[in-house]
């Protein structure tokens, strides 16, 4: 570089004859001319690529290959490692691989899509679902998070759901509402089957029933991205492996969801702190900022649930999401409403709810409510100690003791009597029949009645008094007492 600018100096400033500086320094004329017409050497140029010997009868067979890859599934794709076994055993290639590499590599950087960076403005939201490895009460469990954001403020919220599906997916949309405080104008989706019934045409939808009562609800507009086009929502899709990422390394380990959502909602409020590179203010200010431009949140609770159709079997068993849940045998063979919400599972016949059960996120399992099957064992009580919904049914001691007195004083009849003391607990609760056996068996009154006129006698309550308590401007009122004689005299008076 010193040569150059030497030599420069010397022809354009000193007067140098062109000449002399070729003797002096030994160049070619090209060579002084290509000096003084560029300040700083240029570096080697190739004027054309090189060849590949090897490589460059193959290059068709790369560029179909690379072809037919935009038509198979983006998960079974040719990676340059396989495009190289190929050209080896099918074509009889003789190279090497990292040459292969290099091909396949320049090819695809041709062919590789731009995009447009986008502007988002407040009061716009995108949503999108991801899944994490967590410990869920000593056990490897892989959940489902559910992430929104606020690209304008760039706020984040996350809470994390047994699996990804309708009543995680209106829950999530809850709590994250009530985190921002507001319900963004417009959110942005994929084409997930939680909220897509059809698709109708470029950007139209036929969405599902429970997305619509979503929307009704909350009114925001919806925006879904084209087909195959998560770049539409790409700040969501970025923040969803930041969540993952920074929330839950390390791994985990919670005993509850409760307990990891209560965790994840507070780091979602700890990293409001945080101030994103571009952005004028912190999270936190942008967010404040961005409040006026969010819909209030309705005064009306919304409900995160699903509502299914379905007809309870012989066994009193309704199915839903892969689990049974027990009805009262006198629903058998009825057809049943289930509301499954995210932590209960309520079972609605002929206009009421006949049954509720905690949630189930398993597969193939049951979940037995006793009390259903104590109106059919009554008439069957041969199967009370075979009855698989009574198996590992927890009972105060004094209800054996119970057992044992009527089947001693009754035989045969004792089971009976004694079915017909647990249908108490169709109306009570298992601390009050409990309560009522104890104080049967002390007096040595044990029938099923007795027990029954025992509870409804602790289950009455005694008239209070009315006391001036709080009252205090009563006390000044005075009452006249009533003049029993002039009642006398108009009861003398009406007599004949």
């Amino acid at each position: 570089m010193d040569q150059w600018a030497d030599i420069r100096r010397r022809v354009l400033i000193d007067g140098e004859s062109k000449r002399s500086v070729q003797r002096r320094y030994k160049i070619h004329w090209k060579t002084l001319q290509k000096i003084l017409n560029q300040p700083e050497p240029p570096g080697y140029r190739q004027s054309k690529p090189r060849a590949k010997k090897k490589l460059g009868p193959f290059l068709p067979v790369i560029e179909e290959i690379l072809r037919q890859d935009q038509q198979a599934p983006p998960k079974q794709r040719h990676t340059a490692k396989r495009i190289f076994e190929r050209l080896r055993d099918e074509h009889g290639y003789a190279g090497g691989l990292t040459v292969v590499k290099e091909a396949v590599q320049a090819r695809r950087q041709q062919h590789a899509e731009v995009f447009v960076p986008l502007a988002h403005r407040p009061g716009e939201a995108q949503v999108d679902f991801g899944h994490a490895e967590i410990t869920l009460d000593g056990v490897p469990t892989k959940v489902a998070l559910f992430v929104m954001t606020l690209p304008y403020s760039d706020a984040l919220f996350c809470c994390a759901f047994p699996r990804e599906c309708t009543e995680a997916f209106l829950e999530g949309h809850r709590r994250a509402f009530d985190f921002f405080g507001g319900v963004p104008r417009r959110i942005s989706y994929d084409n997930s089957k939680i909220a897509i019934a059809k698709v109708t045409g470029g950007r139209t939808r036929e969405v599902t029933r429970e997305f619509q009562r979503l929307r009704s609800h909350f009114l925001f507009e919806p925006h879904f991205c084209l087909v195959r086009r998560a770049n539409e929502k790409g700040h969501v899709e970025n923040l969803v492996g930041y969540a993952r990422r920074n929330f839950l390394v390390p791994v985990p380990g919670v005993p509850r969801f409760e307990a990891l959502n209560a965790e994840l909602l507070a780091r979602c409020r700890e990293d409001l702190r945080r101030r994103v590179r571009g952005k004028p203010a912190g999270k936190a200010d942008l967010l404040a900022e961005e409040a006026a431009a969010l819909l209030p949140l309705p005064k009306q609770a919304f409900e995160a649930r699903r509502v299914e159709a379905a007809k309870a079997n012989s066994l009193s068993l309704v199915r839903f999401d892969g689990n049974d849940y027990s009805v009262p045998t006198a629903y058998a063979h009825h057809a049943v409403t289930v509301v499954g919400g995210i932590d209960e599972v309520r079972l609605v016949a002929a206009g009421r709810v006949v049954a509720r059960h905690r949630r189930c996120w398993g597969k193939e399992q049951t979940r037995f409510d006793p009390v259903h099957y104590l109106a059919l064992l009554e008439r069957k009580p041969g199967a009370l100690d075979f009855a698989r919904p009574l198996e590992g049914w927890d009972l105060p001691d004094c209800f054996a003791v119970l057992r044992r007195r009527l089947e001693g004083e009754l035989a045969s009849q004792g089971t009976r009597e004694f079915i017909k003391v647990l249908r108490l607990l169709e109306a009570a609760s298992v601390p009050q029949l409990a309560e009522a056996i104890e104080y049967a068996l002390g007096v040595g009154a044990t029938s099923a009645d007795a027990v029954r006129l025992t509870l409804e006698h602790r289950r009455e309550q005694p008239v209070g008094l009315f006391r001036l308590d709080g009252h205090l401007h009563l006390k000044a009122v005075r009452v006249q007492e009533p003049d029993l004689a002039a009642y006398r005299a108009l009861v003398e008076e009406g007599r004949p």
